[in-house]
């Protein structure tokens, strides 16, 4: 494979480079819309009494989780 040689005003240096995007808007609506469809089938296959156990599951798995990382912050 050619090596490239460019000039170096041109090669990229670690304090020119454009700073990341932020996803955290998008990850969140898409975490949203797959829970969504996701309790939608469960509902479906299961009843709604499911989708409230499973509702309050994840909503003390994610309590236990910010509950670790605060004790560790």
């Amino acid at each position: 494979m050619p090596e490239t040689f460019l000039p170096m005003e041109v090669r990229m240096e670690p304090r020119s480079r454009m700073p990341a995007p932020d996803y955290t808007t998008a990850n969140l609506v898409l975490i949203f819309v797959n829970m969504l469809w996701i309790f939608g089938v469960i509902w479906v296959q299961f009843g709604l009494g499911a989708v409230v156990i499973l509702g309050a599951l994840l909503n003390h798995l994610i309590t236990r989780l910010e509950y670790r990382l605060r004790q560790q912050g």
